[in-house]
């Protein structure tokens, strides 16, 4: 959620519930029914998201009702709540990730949400599976043609209005629109469509994050229950829908999803946020012949020369070769730079571009040649080929700040020189939130029955990672108690242990579980990988 959408907003008086006091389940009944939740969307057919402002409220991104949401500061009179990080750079959350990654893996077949904070399309979830009920902040619109621009700034206006730009289809050049609906505006019947279909079809809706009270997109998720469907509710806070679910799980909402997607062996990628802006070189074409060439330089953002550049905050520029000219910081956008120098000496310049708060890089560097007497050679490459290799070598030196020119085109015409930037700008790692706390025990692995203890059985397995379970549990993490006695705990597609520390030939004895007063092999099917950094091989033995 937006401070600025809050304070846009129309006036209402009524707006439901708020100050709601937030409920948590107990660790060994959360663990019950995350792993209730695991075997529902390993069984789903047709899994649907709903999603509302509590999946984002770890992005730093305040919620609405909450203890410390707007609308109930604003009731107590306190004003708008301070967001951790400016709202554009804000990035998405584990529960984001989680549901890209069940997407990816044809789980998860639609995402329906009320947020307006763009962090479902950033995240990676494709337009065409997404209804963006209430709009959303960073996307415009052209009434006439329909085509949509998705901006890396906040749209300045709500309610569907007129902005300050234009289609950039030649044939069109209609005034573009805001997508962000106010309290009065109905409810854009594309995106109803699509999401009141996908709930009819849906064996499950899992509702995450939201308080289901903002009607009638509350509603929505209650039609898979007519066709025979279950809704699943993870909020913090009780909902009017709670008795309609068939799950209610009182928890965060990015710890639920990691651990469910732990259970279905499914690791959360990374997040890298990849940033685009332009170079534009102009050199002034003079009528007389001149010793001397003006130009200029400017950064501008890739959506027009009047658009804010939000995640800029300033751009020095060096000519490390040529001492004599001066330095020059560039602190407001527009950043522009005019000189005029002798056309017989080619130039190095140097910009060091410093990136504002939020992202994950302080600044890169750019070296731009110039050569007053020869035009540049064009550069051309596919604009989505050159996110993903950026995305993929940030992910595997785990920083961000690698950059790649998208394309550059010399216009004779102007004398400009316009070059397309990609910098990957943040990255956001997962993996360790799907790790159970300290409190660790049996129970995180197995459910209570008749008093007793049952295998948790997902048919896939479950893998269990040495940074998770301590070498001194690793006797309740591998075996279940069962009327009184140990038994075995088939995991069918076998558990990674680790790597060094313990002999192959010890395998046989120190992998062994009690049935029956006895000793019986632990049977996980495939190979083990006992590795060394959670199980030292005098600790291995669980018995």
């Amino acid at each position: 959620m937006s401070l600025g959408y809050a304070q846009k907003l129309s006036y209402k008086e009524d707006v439901g519930d708020v100050g709601m006091s937030e409920f948590f389940d107990t660790q060994q009944v959360l663990q019950h029914k995350i792993t209730q939740l695991a075997k529902m969307i390993k069984k789903s057919k047709h899994l649907v998201a709903f999603t509302g402002a509590g999946i984002s409220t770890s992005c730093g991104i305040p919620d609405f009702r909450g203890p410390k949401g707007v609308w109930t500061l604003q009731r107590e009179g306190k004003g708008v709540p301070e967001a951790s990080l400016p709202f554009h750079r804000a990035a998405p959350s584990a529960t984001h990730m989680a549901l890209v990654e069940l997407e990816r893996a044809g789980i998860l077949k639609f995402v329906i949400s009320q947020n307006v904070d763009s962090l479902h399309l950033r995240s990676g979830i494709p337009r065409h599976k997404l209804s963006e009920l209430h709009g959303n902040s960073f996307r415009e619109v052209c009434p006439s043609c329909g085509t949509e621009y998705l901006r890396d700034f906040e749209v300045e206006t709500i309610g569907l209005k007129e902005t300050s730009r234009r289609c950039c289809d030649p044939k069109c050049g209609a005034k573009l629109m805001d997508s962000v609906l106010d309290w009065e505006d109905e409810l854009p019947p594309k995106e109803m469509k699509a999401a009141e279909k996908h709930c009819r079809t849906a064996d499950v809706v899992l509702c995450l994050g939201t308080s289901l009270q903002i009607t009638p997109a509350c509603n929505i998720p209650l039609k898979c229950i007519r066709n025979g469907g279950k809704m699943v509710i993870v909020n913090l806070q009780k909902t009017p829908k709670d008795k309609r679910a068939s799950l209610v799980i009182h928890g965060l909402a990015d710890k639920v999803m990691a651990e469910v997607l732990q259970l279905l062996t499914m690791p959360i990628a990374p997040y890298v946020r990849v940033d685009l802006f332009q170079i534009i070189f102009h050199q002034v074409q003079c009528i007389s012949e001149s010793e001397y060439a003006k130009w200029s330089l400017r950064v501008i953002s890739v959506h027009g020369e009047k658009a804010p550049l939000p995640f800029i905050d300033s751009v020095e520029v060096t000519f490390p070769e040529r001492p004599e000219l001066k330095t020059a910081v560039l602190n407001q956008h527009p950043f522009l730079l005019k000189r005029e120098t002798l056309k017989s000496r080619p130039l190095h310049i140097v910009l060091r571009i410093n990136f504002s708060e939020g992202c994950g890089c302080r600044f890169i560097s750019i070296d731009l040649p110039i050569d007053f007497e020869a035009a540049p050679d064009d550069i051309s490459q596919d604009k989505n080929i050159v996110i993903q290799q950026l995305t993929e070598t940030a992910k595997e030196n785990e920083h961000c700040g690698q950059s790649s020119i998208i394309d550059r085109k010399h216009l004779p015409d102007s004398g400009e020189t316009v070059t397309t930037y990609a910098v990957a700008t943040n990255i956001v790692q997962y993996n360790r939130l799907s790790s159970p706390s300290k409190t660790f025990d049996v129970s995180e692995l197995t459910n209570e029955v008749h008093g007793g203890q049952e295998k948790v059985n997902l048919d896939d397995g479950i893998d269990i990672f040495t940074d998770i379970v301590p070498s001194k549990k690793m006797r309740s993490a591998l075996t279940n108690k069962v009327n009184g006695d140990w038994e075995k705990v088939n995991f069918d597609d076998g558990i990674g242990i680790s790597a060094n520390s313990v002999p192959v030939e010890k395998v046989q004895s120190e992998l062994t579980n009690m049935v029956n007063g006895g000793r019986e092999n632990v049977n996980l099917d495939d190979s083990i990988d006992l590795s060394s950094s959670s199980v030292p091989s005098k600790k291995a033995r669980v018995t």
